[in-house]
């Protein structure tokens, strides 16, 4: 087994130190923030994500897995992954000061043939770039040889265990043999060899250049992201027509060229991938004089996604001033509690600047920053959620919500409205508990 060290700790770091160690490997988990590494170190997952707690402590326990503040631990590693953010800049381009940063560590530090690996989501070049920042801060003559490649991240919020272990695909992207020393460390996944693999669904090891490796993370959030924005777009459409969405998109779906995976109207997309990585590919299509007008769309439809709640609560109730409204699912996303472009917080910003009082509830999230927090009040649970309010908008289908007894939701309420925005609840058993469902696109 390998020496691995993951710099960055961060939800992409903390996924992949983990389940590294868990194969097998020796891995260091090295991040700046002293807090999180101590966080890291007691077995204690800073972030809510179902299975890793138990894999981490699994790997801290068997002492394959150590975390740090010093740079210096990197030393032997055979590969290095990068896994630091990159959060949006200036035009939508990413910021690389932290990629920029552990470069510089990683070339005090490295050993000779050591192997960095770009996991972080970086633009087209990135690798290039970063191999450059490494030679910069080493002797002209004398220093270690490295190598850089390319390993984007295809990790789902809420399922990122699963994703890691059971991949569709491996992509490597790098040249003179460097992507096959990072192939070894994913053999085991590969192979499907470790306990409880699947040896039946082995996943597929893709080799490519670094910027078509760069190129396949973007490329691939870009066509996701633009799909649930078709269903969206198909969506209004049939409201205006009389046509229902819900019967198109499935008919649509069931074409084996198309599929019915991400084609669901709804709210939209939200989280920290899609919008930034929209940014990024569309930052670097103006750097060479295209102006990428599909994917501007893609972003356009799904902004206008939520500005349509807030439509269509003034279609139902008219004025909303002084209006109590029940939030339910605060989340992107179900199985996370990440708040990053959720769409939830959005609507919210929008009712309370019309005036309206709000109420909200999720399962897992139970504050807000305070800046969010302004206005709302986070209740126990739906029914308390639902209180004495006009209308309830359902944001992110966990299943609890799904699970709902509309009749105690009814009694709860002063109004009869609940706006579903992902299609989670029966319309026809709620229309028996004395509720009114609207949807999108029917």
């Amino acid at each position: 087994m390998s020496r691995v060290a993951v710099i960055g700790t961060g939800y992409v770091g903390t996924v992949t130190a983990t389940c590294f160690a868990w194969l097998g490997h020796d891995v260091f988990g090295i991040d700046v923030d002293a807090n999180r590494v101590y966080q890291l170190a007691a077995g204690q997952v800073p972030l809510f994500e179902p299975g890793l707690a138990e894999l981490l402590t699994e790997a801290t326990t068997t002492g394959r897995l150590t975390f740090s503040v010093d740079m210096s631990d990197i030393a032997g590693a055979q590969v290095v992954f990068l896994c630091v953010g990159t959060p949006p800049g200036v035009g939508g381009a990413p910021d690389l000061s932290q990629v920029e940063s552990a470069a510089h560590g990683i070339a005090s530090n490295m050993t000779d043939g050591t192997v960095v690996v770009n996991k972080s989501t970086v633009p087209v070049g990135s690798g290039n770039w970063v191999r450059t920042v490494i030679e910069e801060a080493l002797p002209r003559t004398g220093g270690p040889k490295f190598s850089v490649v390319s390993n984007p991240e295809f990790l789902r919020e809420g399922c990122a265990i699963e994703d890691f272990l059971y991949p569709d695909r491996i992509v490597l992207g790098g040249e003179n043999g460097s992507p096959k020393k990072v192939a070894e460390l994913y053999a085991p996944v590969l192979a499907q060899s470790f306990p409880g693999g699947r040896p039946e669904r082995q996943p597929q090891l893709i080799v490519t250049d670094l910027p078509s490796a760069e190129m396949v993370k973007y490329a691939a959030n870009a066509f996701l992201a633009t799909k649930i924005s078709f269903a969206n777009e198909i969506a209004s459409i049939c409201e205006l027509v009389g046509a229902d969405a819900r019967q198109v998109l499935p008919a649509i779906g069931s074409d084996e060229r198309i599929g019915s995976r991400f084609l669901q109207q709804g709210l939209g997309w939200g989280g920290s991938c899609f919008g930034k990585d929209l940014a990024a590919l569309i930052a670097t299509a103006v750097d060479y004089g295209y102006s990428a007008p599909l994917l501007r769309a893609t972003t356009d439809v799904n902004q206008a996604q939520r500005a349509s709640v807030i439509r269509k609560l003034q279609a139902a109730l008219k004025v909303l001033k002084g209006r109590r409204i029940a939030i339910l699912g605060l989340a992107f996303k179900p199985g996370t509690d990440d708040l990053r472009d959720a769409p939830a917080l959005e609507i919210i910003r929008r009712l309370r600047s019309a005036g309206v009082i709000v109420s909200a509830y999720d399962p897992v999230v139970k504050q807000l920053s305070d800046a969010d927090a302004l206005g709302v009040r986070m209740a126990a649970d739906a029914y308390d959620a639902a209180d004495r309010a006009d209308a309830v908008v359902l944001v992110t289908e966990w299943d609890d919500f799904a699970d709902l007894d509309l009749d105690s939701l009814k009694r709860s309420m002063t109004g009869d409205l609940v706006l579903d925005g992902r299609g989670a609840i029966d319309p026809a058993a709620a229309e028996e508990a004395g509720l009114r469902v609207t949807g999108f696109g029917w």
